[in-house]
């Protein structure tokens, strides 16, 4: 009994143990290892208030440069009564030129005026005598001629009454013909003392408009003269504009009327600005076009300075989602849409871009959840731990 129990224990021992243990490790092991998924960070579309805007830069310059030059030459400037940077008005006195010769052209022709009028009343009398004479001359030649034809008198003396009163007729056409010679010279002497009159005005140099004195180049002692440099430029009204350049892409989508926000070196705050003017041409070299926004405030900037514009195309609330969520696919605009813990791959819409958002035309409906990162490491159809964004 004893050797038959012991056998039975080295068995167990040295093969049955090993066994036994081996079991139930198997059976505390579990049946099955649970998934683990990638977590990802994900966004919901909303609405936003979205600015499409276009971004341009230029220099600041005159709406309008006047050039002021003398209406006559030939005179010294005589004085000169304001300077860079002074704010004129319409018909202001900016110069005056030396008048003394025009002073005397005015007493010569002046007497030639009176003069001319004296010739035209000698001429007026003269005349009235010839036609006075005129007349006289035809009564005779009449009644010689009635007298020739009743007997009392010879042919021949009919006959040099009526050359007298022929005469007469003809000086009658002389003297009309003086008289209108002495009124045009009359006329012709009044035109001169008249351009006389015009030039002596034109002696003081006025603004045509209201505006800033921006560059003076005359000099007291000089001779005015039309030709050169002007004596005085001006900025009409003081108005300014920024012309910006801007990329050919963006230049249709650019209409007067707009507004602009407008940063400068040195200002300290934004100006604000409208869009005068969309220039209808492209430069062939550069491809840029150029527009014209007005300042408001003009009085705070200076022609010449360099400016920055953001030009507001559309503004309005509408869905968005982060830029980095948006893609391209087979030439398709697309998102990883989140449906429960499965991504999919929608193609969408978009808009306005404005700073880190994109506004979504179609494709996606408020609420919808999104893959943050369209580059992120998911593809079309996998599973993820979706991971809610931080609110911004």
């Amino acid at each position: 009994m004893r050797i038959a129990v012991l056998p039975a224990l080295a068995a167990l021992l040295l093969g049955a143990a090993p066994t036994a243990l081996f079991a139930e490790a198997s059976e505390a092991a579990p049946a099955t290892v649970a998934e683990v998924l990638p977590a990802i960070t994900v966004s919901t579309v909303g609405k936003r208030h979205l600015t499409d805007i276009v971004l341009a830069s230029g220099l600041i310059a005159p709406i309008e440069e006047v050039q002021v030059a003398p209406l006559i030459e030939g005179q010294q400037i005589e004085a000169l009564l304001v300077d860079v940077g002074d704010t004129v008005t319409a018909g202001q006195v900016l110069a005056r030129l030396s008048v003394s010769t025009l002073e005397l052209q005015r007493s010569q022709l002046a007497a030639t005026v009176a003069a001319a009028k004296a010739a035209v009343a000698q001429a007026e009398a003269g005349l009235i005598e010839s036609e006075s004479t005129a007349a006289e001359a035809r009564r005779v030649a009449d009644r010689t001629a009635k007298l020739q034809a009743q007997g009392t008198t010879s042919q021949a003396a009919a006959d040099q009454a009526a050359a007298a009163a022929t005469s007469a007729d003809a000086g009658v056409a002389v003297a009309r013909q003086a008289l209108e010679s002495a009124r045009a010279n009359q006329t012709l002497a009044e035109a001169q003392a008249a351009n006389t009159e015009l030039q002596l005005s034109r002696t003081e140099v006025t603004a045509p408009v209201a505006g800033v004195i921006t560059a003076r180049n005359a000099r007291i002692g000089a001779i005015a003269s039309a030709a050169g440099q002007p004596m005085f430029t001006l900025i009409r009204d003081g108005a300014l504009e920024m012309q910006a350049d801007v990329a050919e892409r963006d230049l249709l989508r650019l209409a007067p009327g707009q507004k602009a926000t407008l940063t400068l070196s040195g200002a300290a705050a934004p100006l604000t600005g409208t869009v005068r003017l969309v220039e209808p041409t492209i430069d062939t070299a550069s491809r840029l076009g150029r527009v014209r926004i007005v300042v408001d405030a003009s009085e705070t900037v200076r022609a010449g300075m360099f400016a920055e514009a953001a030009i507001t195309i559309a503004e309005h609330e509408a869905l968005a989602v982060p830029v980095t969520a948006v893609g391209a696919t087979d030439g398709m605009t697309t998102v990883m849409k989140v449906n429960g813990d499965t991504v999919a791959r929608v193609e969408i819409t978009s808009g306005i871009r404005d700073g880190g958002w994109v506004e979504i035309v179609s494709g996606l409906s408020e609420g919808d959840q999104i893959v943050t990162k369209a580059g992120a490491f998911v593809r079309n159809g996998d599973r993820i731990n979706p991971v809610p964004a931080a609110s911004n």
